[in-house]
């Protein structure tokens, strides 16, 4: 396994870098003058490889990765990374390529495995996987590294040596294990309380079952005698209803009767009041033709009377 190529962009000093390439599978080397950025690309590949001052970034050492060159300000930067993969370092078959990217902004971190997107831990798994463990950096010997191995006690070169050899990422996975062992024997021990509580509350729950279920019986006896002397008043209620509806219909058919024997009774009387108006009027035309008869009756007579007198009057005169 070895680098193929390095693709970088808004990385520190690289604004837009072509893919660097090709890398031999032996030995490289990269020469430049002072600034020209050799540091920087050493950095970028330990910047995909997830070395330690690489892991966890804060905000300003986020910052300080991104281009601050001439123009607009860069706000995220990557680098890629081709690894040739034809002995199958990284445990991924079919892949004779492992293409690596990180992409880096203000905020978060993205991870990209075979230009898809992956989890920072698979990512990591699959580093671990191929010995690039962040708890043995000494993939990558920094300057300096050499010197310091030669000046350390014996003790400091064993515990060096044991993180080179990777034994240390079996102790601390030991620990980890005996850390999970005794929080599960603690989450044992508190399951083993919480099943005698429930225990004790399945008992209570058995008790109150019965309880509930005798409840449930009587219950159901007390809504079936309420639904028998509901049905028993409604019947009674329907029987009562039916025979007011009949008194109520008699009612009115001898309301209507009655009515009808009314209006009968003040067609009659109309009827004698129109018969009766007339005969008065009748009556009121007689009495005044009865006055004028009167009238002309004493007329008459007070002319016969007259009459009379004047024929005595010249009887006399004749016998004379």
């Amino acid at each position: 396994m070895h680098i193929k190529s390095v693709t970088l962009s808004n990385f520190r000093s690289f604004k837009q870098q072509p893919e660097i390439h090709p890398f031999s599978s032996e030995m490289n080397c990269v020469v430049g003058r002072n600034g020209s950025g050799k540091s920087n690309l050493f950095d970028a590949v330990q910047f995909v490889l997830g070395c330690p001052k690489f892991w966890s970034l804060r905000t300003e050492e986020r910052q300080a990765l991104l281009h601050e060159g001439s123009g607009s300000a860069a706000v995220n930067a990557f680098v890629e990374i081709v690894f040739d993969n034809s002995d199958n370092r990284f445990s991924m078959e079919n892949s004779d390529e492992v293409v690596l990217r990180r992409t880096i902004g203000h905020k978060k971190d993205e991870f990209f495995l075979q230009r898809k997107r992956a989890t920072k831990n698979e990512i990591m798994s699959l580093l671990e996987g191929a010995g690039f463990s962040k708890s043995n950096p000494y993939f990558i010997v920094q300057q300096g590294k050499v010197n310091a191995l030669c000046t350390m006690s014996d003790g400091e070169r064993l515990q060096l040596l044991k993180e080179v050899a990777g034994t240390t990422v079996y102790d601390e996975k030991k620990e980890e294990s005996l850390a999970k062992m005794e929080e599960n024997a603690a989450s044992i021990e508190k399951i083993d309380e919480t099943l005698e509580y429930m225990e004790t509350k399945l008992e209570d729950l058995r008790g109150e079952k019965e309880e509930l279920t005798q409840y449930q019986k009587l219950d159901k006896s007390r809504r079936a005698v309420e639904y028998t002397l509901y049905d028993k008043e409604l019947r009674k209620a329907r029987e009562a209803l039916d025979e007011i509806e009949h008194s109520r219909n008699d009612e009115v058919d001898k309301l209507s009767q009655l009515d009808e024997e009314v209006r009968n009774m003040h067609e009659q009387i109309m009827a004698v009041q129109a018969d009766q108006k007339t005969k008065t009027n009748a009556l009121k035309r007689n009495q005044v033709y009865l006055k004028g008869l009167e009238k002309d009756k004493t007329t008459a007579m007070t002319h016969k009377t007259k009459l009379t007198l004047e024929c005595k009057d010249l009887e006399e005169q004749l016998q004379q």
